[in-house]
């Protein structure tokens, strides 16, 4: 025990010597010189942690929707370009980390992407609430071949997301793809866009009471005295077209990787 407190003692002493090596060395350096030492530290701090926090941004996107409106199929269609021929409804979500299938040959930086296809299930939709928290992204599906007979029902799940509280002050942005317009029948997204913003525009006048007698609710759309629109959302509210079973889903990849960045 001698021996090591003679250790201890001993780089104590060359500690302290040391340090004032490294005071009396400052002292020799002109102020101007110190000052801008001092600021180059600072700024090389700040850039570190900037760097830091760009590295730590969420690689989330979240596939939502009603159930049968093709969000695994998508999922699968953007995982490993494969179609996924089930017709029974998912009771957990689908879940993965991974470069998209479209960019797996490309050189350079490809950040991977964490896709989760939630249930669209009414009785499930709860699961949604465990990974919104970490959304970079969320893209909800619509079916536009049978869009008019569920309109009411996607404009009720879709009200709910734009207004929970996460979404709201992340201002997470919003892709509403409207899938299967592959087929003749199939509504365009303008359509589907102008019968979703005059549903909700209803829903609003329903809903706004009790979201706002309840201080732990979530947020109400839209701006008092006008008819509803997207582009009243907090957060940003696009539209896509897309078809899993014909693969054409460029514009679900490139609103991934707007807000999933290498």
């Amino acid at each position: 025990m001698s021996k090591l407190t003679e250790r201890m003692e001993q780089w104590k002493i060359e500690l302290d010597q040391l340090l004032q090596q490294g005071i009396e060395f400052a002292r020799q350096i002109p102020p101007t010189q110190l000052y801008a030492a001092v600021g180059v530290l600072i700024f090389t701090t700040i850039l570190l942690f900037f760097k830091l926090f760009k590295h730590s941004k969420s690689n989330t996107i979240v596939l939502t929707g009603l159930s049968g409106s093709g969000k695994t199929v998508l999922f699968y269609q953007l995982r490993d370009g494969s179609y996924h021929q089930g017709t029974v409804t998912s009771m957990e979500p689908n879940e993965g980390t991974f470069v998209l299938h479209t960019e797996i040959t490309e050189k350079g930086k490809v950040k991977p992407v964490h896709l989760v296809d939630v249930p669209g299930h009414s009785r499930l939709r709860p699961k949604l609430e465990e990974f919104l928290p970490q959304a970079a992204g969320i893209v909800f599906v619509v079916d536009a071949l049978e869009f008019l007979p569920n309109c009411r029902s996607a404009s009720e799940y879709l009200y709910d997301i734009l207004t929970k509280s996460i979404v709201v002050k992340k201002k997470v942005p919003v892709l509403i793809c409207c899938n299967k317009t592959d087929k003749v029948t199939a509504h365009s997204k303008e359509f589907i866009r102008k019968q979703l913003e005059k549903e909700i525009d209803k829903l609003r006048a329903s809903r706004s009471a009790i979201s706002e007698a309840d201080v732990t609710s979530d947020y109400t759309l839209g701006m008092a005295g006008e008819a509803f629109a997207f582009s009243q959302c907090h957060n940003k509210v696009t539209m896509a077209e897309a078809s899993g079973l014909t693969r054409e889903i460029s514009q679900i990849e490139q609103f991934i990787r707007e807000h999933v960045k290498p």
